[in-house]
């Protein structure tokens, strides 16, 4: 009979410590779900605020654009990066009136300009460095046809100096269209003044705006 109650009781004894090692069971996983969910939770703020604008920066951008559109005449740039290095792109345009030999260059297709202003059909250097200067033009083939790019400077006495030129001769009886390429690295100062000339600007053809374009950046 002692026998009996022995074995009882001891049934009694490990099933309680059943249900107790089955409820610390539970509370272990119950934590580990609920530390699993925290860091979810954690992770997505991260990512949140990860992907949200930073508006100091913003206001520093602003700030930055402000300062360098005091620089150039025209509006400020439509492009939301940039440029590392002073660079000017500019196109033809029907709003321009070339003269008789230099290239006027439009104001109204949107031209590209940073650190580097455009005046009087010129573009002028603000800082001293390496450029890449280049231009194209589409003119009609007819007889001899001249295309530079050339420099104002202070620094020479002669004052303009001829940095490219192309050349071609065709019959004049011929009536085709051709295109003029050039280009070359020069070491510029401040101030010097870069602009565009042909032999006459009546033979330079105007379709599209890139079809004649001038430009210099900073390597």
């Amino acid at each position: 009979m002692k026998t009996k109650q022995a074995v009882g009781l001891m049934d009694v004894i490990g099933l309680s410590q059943g249900r107790r090692h089955a409820g610390m069971a539970q509370t272990l996983l119950f934590l580990l779900v609920s530390l699993a969910l925290c860091g979810m939770v954690i992770e997505a703020c991260f990512i949140y605020r990860l992907y949200q604008p930073d508006s100091a920066t913003s206001g520093s951008f602003s700030k930055l654009t402000a300062d360098h559109a005091a620089i150039t005449p025209t509006r400020r740039p439509s492009y939301d990066i940039l440029p590392s290095k002073p660079v000017a792109h500019l196109t033809d345009g029907q709003d321009v009136v070339h003269e008789k030999h230099v290239m006027a260059w439009s104001m109204d297709a949107d031209p590209l300009l940073y650190e580097m202003t455009y005046k009087d059909r010129k573009l002028i250097i603000q800082k001293e460095g390496y450029y890449f200067v280049y231009s194209k033009v589409f003119f009609i083939d007819s007889g001899t046809f001249y295309h530079y790019v050339q420099m104002h400077t202070d620094k020479y006495a002669e004052g303009n100096i001829t940095l490219l030129h192309s050349r071609k001769y065709s019959p004049a009886s011929t009536k085709t269209r051709s295109s003029s390429y050039i280009g070359g690295v020069f070491h510029l100062y401040e101030n010097d003044a870069l602009y565009v000339s042909v032999s006459s600007t009546s033979k330079i053809q105007r379709h599209k705006p890139f079809d004649n374009v001038f430009g210099a950046y900073m390597i």
